[in-house]
C-alpha cells in the first residue's frame, strides 16, 4: 500500500496544488487535501428533526453539525427506497438511465422470486466508475461501513475496505487523505417491526474488534426500551392511524432517531480524537424519506425529500441554511468538485459545491418508482420548489400494492385492518384507491402531504403543462428504461441467462516486469502481492507495469461494472490460470 502511496504523489500534489490556486475557503492552512466523510441515516425524512423544526427526538449531535454547518432545506433522492438511490449516489447516474431502476436487482425478496425475479446485476455505460474509485485514483485512501447494494456488484477497486470494520483509521499512513461512508441502519423500516426485537446497535466499541467472528450476537435479541416519554404529543400524519397504535409508531420512529443520533456522535468524536474535524468535510443526510406506510418507496415528499447538513472546516457558512434545489444525483460530481476533480462528463448531476460548482442552481429534481419487490408499477415525478408533478403511467394498478415485507410493521397491520373494516377517514383512503388518476400535482407549501390533486384545476394549468414537458424533456434525456420489461432488462444484461465476463487479462513478463492489459471495453485492472493479504488492503490499480517480487504471487484483475471479474496469478515470471469467483448470480 505505501508503494501505491509512492505512486500517487504526484496526483496528491497536484490536487494540492488546484487547492491553493482556488484559495479553498474551507482550509485555512491550505497545506493538504481535505477528508470527506459521508454519514447516511436510512429511512428517514427531514420533517421529524430538529434541525428542521421538530424538537421530540434529542438529537445533540446532529443539532452540532447543523449549528457548525449548512443546513440544505430543498434535498431529494432520486427514489423512494436504498438501492435505486445508492446506484445514482456511487455513479452519479439516474438508475432508470442504465436498468437500476427496479428494487432490488442483486438479492431479490422471496416474493419476487416467486413471480420470476432473478438475481442480476445492472449493467452501467462502460466509461461509469463508482466515485469512490475515482477518488481512490486520486490518491485517496476509501472505506465504506458497511452496505454494498448498488444494484450491482462492487467495483473491486472502488473501496481500500468495504465491511463492518472498515475505516479511516485502517489507513497504512495518516497523512493519506480519505473518503469514508458509514451507514446507521437503526431508523430503518425493520426497526419499526413489533415482530422483530433484533433493533441493530453496534454498542460503544466501533468499529468492533476483527478478532470476534460473530461480533453481531453481542447485540442482538435486545429490545430497546422507547427513548422518548410515554406521554410525548406526537403529531400523526393524516395518512396513518389517528390512534394508540399510530403513536406508538411515531414514538418508535423519535426514538431510532435518537440512537442514530448517538452513532453520529460516536463517529464525530472519534473525528475530533484524530485533530481531523478541520480537515474534514462531514456531509450527513439520509438514503431516502421515512420508514413509515406512505412514506418509504413512494414519490411523495414524504419518500423522496431527505434531510442533508454539510459542515464544513472551520465552521465555513455555519448556521447557513440553503433552499437550493438538490438532489443525489448530483452528489458524486459535488464530491469531487469538493476535493478539486473535474467530474466526469457523463455524470447526469451538477456540482452545488466545490471548484467545479454549476453556474446555475437546479430548476427541478427527477424520481422514479417501478418494481418493489413482488409489486410492479412506473411512475415518474418532477417537482420544482414548490409544486410536484407526478406521471402515473399504470393508473388502472391501484395506489397500494402489497408488500411483504411492509407488512411486518404494526403500523400498516392495523391500516389493513381498518381498510378492510371501513373504518379509513377521507385522508387514509386516498392511498387504497384501486386506480389511480394518470397525472397528479399538488401544490407543497399549501398540501405538504399531498393530498389534493389539483391537476384538473385550470388555475394551474400552466405549472402542469411546465411539468409535464419537463417529466418527458427528461425521461427522452436519460434514455428511460422503464418501458423495458424487467425480463428483457434481465436478457440484455445476461446474454444466453449467464452474466457477462471481463475478459481475463493479456499479461506480458519481461526481466521482472508484469504489463498487463484488458480487452473488455470499459474495464479496470488492479493487482495486489499475496504476501500483503488482509482484510483491509484492497487491490491496487494498475498503472504501470508491475515488478515481481522472490518469492511472492502476484494476483491481477480484471473487472468491468456489472460484468464477473477475473482473477488471475503470475509467479516467478509464469502466468497461472484465470478464474472466476463463483457467486449466486452464476444464472
Amino acid at each position: 500500500m505505501l508503494l501505491q502511496w509512492k505512486k500517487i504523489k504526484n496526483k496528491l500534489l497536484a490536487l494540492i496544488a488546484i487547492t491553493i490556486i482556488l484559495g479553498c475557503e474551507f482550509n485555512s492552512d491550505k497545506k493538504e487535501p481535505l477528508n470527506i466523510l459521508w454519514l447516511v441515516a436510512e429511512d428517514l425524512s427531514p420533517f421529524y428533526l430538529n434541525a428542521y423544526g421538530d424538537p421530540r427526538a434529542a438529537t445533540p449531535n446532529l443539532d452540532r453539525l447543523a449549528r457548525e454547518g449548512v443546513v440544505y432545506t430543498n434535498n431529494f433522492s432520486v427514489s423512494g427506497v436504498c438501492s435505486p438511490s445508492r446506484a445514482t449516489l456511487s455513479t452519479g447516474l439516474y438508475p432508470n438511465s442504465f436498468g437500476a431502476q427496479n428494487m432490488r436487482t442483486l438479492f431479490q425478496q422471496p416474493a419476487a422470486r416467486e413471480a420470476g425475479i432473478i438475481d442480476y446485476q445492472a449493467v452501467p455505460p462502460k466509461e461509469v466508475k463508482m466515485v469512490s474509485e475515482i477518488m481512490r485514483e486520486n490518491g485517496y485512501y476509501t472505506t465504506n461501513n458497511a452496505k454494498e447494494d448498488y444494484q450491482f456488484f462492487k467495483s473491486e477497486l472502488a473501496w481500500d475496505e468495504s465491511s463492518v470494520f472498515a475505516h479511516w483509521r485502517n489507513r497504512p499512513d495518516g497523512n493519506i487523505p480519505f473518503f469514508s461512508i458509514f451507514n446507521f441502519g437503526v431508523c430503518h423500516e425493520s426497526g419499526m417491526w413489533n415482530t422483530r426485537e433484533n433493533y441493530f446497535d453496534t454498542g460503544d466499541e466501533f468499529p468492533p474488534d476483527r478478532s470476534i467472528k460473530k461480533w453481531w450476537e453481542k447485540y442482538s435479541n435486545s429490545h430497546v426500551p422507547l427513548l422518548v416519554p410515554e406521554n410525548l404529543d406526537v403529531e400523526i400524519p393524516p395518512y396513518l392511524p389517528q390512534n394508540e397504535i399510530g403513536e406508538n409508531a411515531m414514538k418508535r420512529m423519535y426514538t431510532n432517531i435518537m440512537r442514530m443520533d448517538k452513532g453520529v456522535g460516536r463517529i464525530l468524536n472519534q473525528l475530533e480524537e484524530d485533530g481531523l474535524l478541520e480537515k474534514t468535510i462531514i456531509v450527513w443526510y439520509s438514503d431516502h424519506g421515512g420508514p413509515l406506510p406512505r412514506q418509504k418507496r413512494l414519490l411523495y415528499d414524504s419518500g423522496l425529500r431527505v434531510p442533508l447538513i454539510i459542515r464544513y472546516p472551520n465552521k465555513v457558512r455555519a448556521g447557513e441554511r440553503d433552499d437550493r434545489l438538490t438532489s443525489f444525483v448530483d452528489f458524486p460530481p459535488t464530491l469531487l468538485s469538493m476535493v478539486g476533480i473535474k467530474p466526469p462528463k457523463y455524470m447526469q448531476g451538477q456540482a452545488f459545491e466545490g471548484s467545479f460548482k454549476a453556474e446555475k442552481p437546479r430548476k427541478f429534481i427527477h424520481g422514479h418508482a417501478d418494481r418493489f419487490d413482488e409489486s410492479v408499477d412506473m411512475i415518474r415525478a418532477v417537482r420544482n420548489k414548490r409544486f410536484k408533478y407526478l406521471k402515473n403511467f399504470n393508473p388502472e394498478r391501484p395506489y397500494y400494492l402489497p408488500l411483504a415485507y411492509r407488512e411486518n410493521m404494526e403500523v400498516m397491520q392495523e391500516l389493513l385492518r381498518m381498510r378492510d373494516q371501513g373504518e379509513l377517514d377521507e385522508n387514509q383512503a386516498l392511498w387504497f384507491r384501486q386506480s389511480k388518476e394518470i397525472e397528479e400535482l399538488f401544490d407543497t407549501e399549501n398540501d405538504p402531504h399531498e393530498l389534493n390533486n389539483i391537476a384538473k384545476d385550470p388555475a394551474y394549468a400552466d405549472v402542469l403543462a411546465e411539468l409535464r414537458v419537463e417529466c418527458e424533456s427528461w425521461m427522452n434525456q436519460i434514455d428511460d428504461k422503464g418501458f423495458i420489461r424487467e425480463v428483457d432488462l434481465i436478457a440484455e444484461f445476461y446474454p444466453n441467462g449467464k452474466a457477462q465476463l471481463t475478459d481475463k487479462p493479456s499479461i506480458e513478463i519481461s526481466d521482472g516486469k508484469v504489463s498487463v492489459s484488458c480487452e473488455t471495453p470499459g474495464s479496470r485492472i488492479g493487482y495486489r502481492y499475496t504476501s500483503e493479504k488482509a482484510p483491509y488492503l484492497g487491490w491496487r490499480h494498475y498503472t504501470g507495469p508491475v515488478m515481481e517480487r522472490a518469492g511472492d504471487t502476484i494476483e491481477i484483475i480484471t473487472h468491468r461494472l456489472g460484468f464477473k471479474f477475473a482473477i488471475t496469478s503470475v509467479f516467478d515470471g509464469e502466468q497461472g490460470k484465470t478464474f472466476y469467483p463463483s457467486n449466486r448470480h452464476d444464472n
